[in-house]
Order: C-alpha cells, then sequence, then structure tokens
C-alpha cells in the first residue's frame, strides 16, 4: 500500500512538473495585460504599448570605432527652385563635389539656363516630396514649414548607410565642415543628440523657445535620433497642424522623443542686420561651424560684394578652420597699442591698453532682426558699443590675402585698412597715433588648433614709423598672462 502511494505521489508530482511552464506563461500573460489596463500611462495607447514593447531599447548600430569623418555627415538643404538662382554661389563656396554627402531639397524641378543643365559643384537635387494629402487631412496651417520639417524624413530616406550625423541647413548655411567634423568627434553618435544654435536676437528665442535649434545656422541630428524623427515626422505633423515655424515643429516633434536640445556656440543663425563685422570680429572660443542669413546683412568684407566676401572668407577657411574667426589679443608696449585679432578675417588697433575681458565683447555694429523692444537687452550676448572715443575705437583692417609661405611650415594672412578711422589720436601719456599703419601680417603654424581650453598668444613686431606691423600667433606659455 505504501508503494502504491508513492506511486500515485510521483505521478502527480510529474504532472504538476509537467504543467509548471503552462502555468509560469499564464501568469505572465495576465500579468502583462494588468500593467497595460491597471498602470498604463494616459497619453500612451494600449497599441502603443504593445508596438513599442516588441522593439529592443538598445538601438543596433555599426561597430565601426573609426574617429568621425566627413564621410559620416550627410547634409540637408532645404530650398526653393525661385530663391536657388541667387543663393547657389553660398553653398557651392563650402561644398566639395564627390566628397560632402547629401541633397537640396526644392520645392520644383529646376528650370533655366543658369540651373540646366545641373552644376557639378552643387549638391545633388531632389524635389520635396508631395505631401498635399497630409496637409489637407491634418488642415495645417503652414505648408511651407511642414515641407521644410518632412525634409528630415526625405533625407535620412535617401542616404544613411554608414552616416552618424543628420545635418540640415537653409540654402543660404554657411558650413565649415572641418570644424564640424572635429566637434562632432567629441559626441558619441550612438547617443541621442539634437545640437544646433538659438538666435543672437533675444526676442526669437522668446517668440519660438529659448530650447530650440534654429535651422539656418543648421541643426545636427545623431543617427538615432535621425532614424526615430524618419519614423515620427508625419504623426507629429498630423499631431501639431497648428505650429506655424519649422524649427518650432522640429524641436516639439524631437521633444516627444525625449531629447533635448544641446547649443554649439560656433554655430551661428545671425538673426541680425546691417554691419555684422562687429560680431564676427570677437567670435567666441569656439570653432566656428555655421553663417546664416549673410544675403540679409552688409556685406562681410566692405569692399566687396556680398557673394564673393563669402568666397574670400572661405579662401582662409580652406587653409586652416580650426583657427577661422578665433580671437588672440595681444599688446605692443613701447606705442600702448592694443591688437584684436578674428584671425581669416580682421585686425582691430587701440591706441591704449584694454583689458583682454574688454576687447572679447563684441561692438555693436548691428542692428536687431526684428522688431527692437524698447529697453535692452536686445541680443544673447554682451556687447560694447560704438563710440567716437579716440583711446576706445579701433583702427579696422580686414583680410586682403591669405598663403602659405614658402617654408609651409606658416599661413600669412595679411590685412589692409578698410577705411580712415578720422579720429584724433589717444591723448594718454605716452601714447602714439595708429594712422600710418596700413598694412598687418599675421604668421600662424599651419598645424590645426585640436586642444581649444586656451587661446592662442601673439608677439607684435614693429618699427615706429613704419606703415606695417607684423604678428607671430604661437601657443601661450605656461602661466603667461595676457595682460
Amino acid at each position: 500500500m505504501i508503494m502504491a502511494l508513492n506511486q500515485n505521489g510521483l505521478k502527480i508530482y510529474a504532472s504538476t512538473i509537467s504543467l509548471l511552464p503552462l502555468v509560469v506563461l499564464v501568469s505572465c500573460v495576465f500579468l502583462y495585460l494588468a500593467s497595460i489596463f491597471l498602470f498604463k500611462d494616459p497619453n500612451c495607447s494600449s497599441s502603443e504599448l504593445l508596438h513599442y514593447s516588441s522593439r529592443s531599447t538598445t538601438p543596433q548600430f555599426s561597430d565601426d570605432s573609426s574617429p568621425t569623418n566627413l564621410s559620416h555627415l550627410v547634409f540637408g538643404l532645404l530650398g526653393s527652385e525661385e530663391a536657388w538662382h541667387f543663393r547657389k554661389d553660398y553653398i557651392e563656396s563650402w561644398w566639395r563635389p564627390n566628397k560632402t554627402r547629401g541633397y537640396l531639397f526644392l520645392d520644383v524641378a529646376p528650370k533655366g539656363d543658369d540651373l540646366l543643365p545641373w552644376s557639378s559643384s552643387s549638391p545633388p537635387y531632389r524635389v520635396s516630396d508631395n505631401i498635399t494629402q497630409l496637409l489637407e487631412e491634418s488642415k495645417h496651417v503652414a505648408p511651407v514649414m511642414a515641407r521644410m520639417v518632412h525634409g528630415i524624413m526625405e533625407v535620412f530616406r535617401e542616404d544613411h548607410e554608414g552616416v552618424r550625423w543628420v545635418v540640415m541647413g537653409d540654402d543660404d548655411s554657411i558650413f565649415f565642415v572641418d570644424n564640424m567634423v572635429d566637434v562632432l568627434a567629441r559626441y558619441d553618435h550612438t547617443k541621442y543628440y539634437y545640437l544646433g544654435a538659438q538666435s543672437e536676437f533675444i526676442m526669437s528665442n522668446h517668440w519660438y523657445s529659448f530650447n530650440q535649434a534654429f535651422g539656418g545656422a543648421g541643426f545636427i541630428l545623431s543617427y538615432p535620433l535621425a532614424k526615430a524623427m524618419s519614423k515620427y515626422i508625419e504623426t507629429c505633423l498630423r499631431k501639431y497642424p497648428f505650429l506655424r515655424s519649422a524649427d518650432q515643429i522640429t524641436m516639439v516633434c524631437i521633444s516627444d522623443v525625449g531629447v533635448t536640445f544641446t547649443p554649439l556656440k560656433g554655430s551661428h543663425q545671425i538673426d541680425l542686420r546691417g554691419d555684422i563685422s562687429g560680431l564676427l570680429s570677437s567670435h567666441p572660443k569656439a570653432p566656428l561651424m555655421s553663417l546664416h542669413h549673410l544675403d540679409a546683412t552688409d556685406s562681410i568684407f566692405p569692399s566687396i560684394e556680398r557673394q564673393q566676401s563669402v568666397r574670400h572668407l572661405m579662401k582662409a577657411a580652406n587653409l586652416d578652420q580650426s583657427r577661422m574667426l578665433q580671437q588672440v589679443i595681444c599688446y605692443n608696449r613701447p606705442t600702448n597699442w592694443s591688437f584684436s585679432i578674428s584671425w581669416g578675417y580682421s585686425v582691430h588697433i587701440y591706441e591704449n591698453i584694454l583689458p583682454r575681458s574688454h576687447l572679447q565683447l563684441p561692438i555693436e555694429t548691428f542692428q536687431p532682426w526684428g522688431v527692437t523692444p524698447k529697453d535692452p537687452p536686445y541680443y544673447m550676448l554682451n556687447t560694447r558699443s560704438r563710440t567716437n572715443d579716440s583711446c576706445q575705437a579701433p583702427h579696422i583692417f580686414f583680410m586682403k590675402n591669405v598663403e602659405k609661405t614658402k617654408t609651409s611650415s606658416e599661413i600669412l594672412t595679411t590685412y589692409s585698412r578698410s577705411s580712415p578711422r578720422e579720429l584724433l589720436s589717444c591723448s594718454y601719456t605716452g601714447n602714439y597715433s595708429a594712422d600710418y599703419i596700413s598694412m598687418i601680417q599675421v604668421y600662424s603654424p599651419r598645424t590645426k588648433r585640436i586642444e581649444m581650453d586656451r587661446c592662442e598668444c601673439c608677439d607684435v613686431i614693429h618699427k615706429k614709423g613704419t606703415n606695417k606691423a607684423t604678428i607671430t600667433l604661437r601657443e601661450c606659455r605656461v602661466d603667461e598672462i595676457i595682460a
């Protein structure tokens, strides 16, 4: 009898063991359904939960650990056929055929003898998708803006193999691609990043958002974010049909993905009017990545036509982008002069020894982009006013020429006076007039500046009575004080 009981017990035990996987499976399904109906997020439907639960939470990317280079960037430039006739020179000034990846997206196919046949110096073009049905169904209030946002999906669809960063810009955006590569190499492209620039005009940020990138300066999406956005764009456009700004729509959509904005000091929207030389002559200590709206400002070189000015600036950029607009300040004690160099653009001479912190402030040569508030502040940066004080007003020189030296170990940039200052000399005891200086030569190393933790220093060579000053850039010595 005991043996029979033992045999029955073994049968029951074996039967229980055989049912155990089924019990576990049923329990898991019950707990999963309970998590949906009892604890679901009110903003997320059960279908969405089922959809996202089927995905891996860890994106799968290439294990390529090679340094970031230009081939890892793809550019999506948004423009119109009408504007491209007079804006293509801006893009061709920096585009590198067969090296730069990307497309220009036009609203309609190009036409006209000045555009066809299509120039090999321009990016290849695509005609933007017809999203009329989406616009009608959503009753979107800004069809042109929606087309621009939709471009994120279109450029990713066209070219994403081996891409690490998707760069979106306008048809008048000027990019400094070597600097972009160097800056982006500091970030992990397998993470979610939304990089770009705020507007310089404080009210533009107030009207739209302080937490958005302004597209003319170029906003940059890491691969996983660009991939997520390419899948979400059309849903997002339907979700926010009442938004009128492409940049704001983009920011809101990216926010829905769970990513926030990271500003870059070297990207410039240029929401300014008039003479922007004051801004360009006091660039922040960050690699120059972009400029925008140059067809809405004065020519950046006063004696050169606007579009040719951009090509003139790119002559220096083609030899050394790492130093472009980087401000270097030094002093000539025998004459009591302060020199402020914006490499590849301008040199200022002040007939006074002025603190470096003062010279770093841009001279407010420009005006606000839009409706000016009654009271300051107007800008997202500190500025200093123009003045007729001869001890505070600079003698201004603009880049005339750039070349490699015969030894090829240095680059020589030459700057010539833009116009007479037409002020008396500074009256401080011991100060000398700089009116007779007509040319400044600046020698810089050909080696790229990789570390930006500290500015460069410089030495001034000038013989009294001569019309030329020579400046040599160098790395600052340990514990050297620039004052």
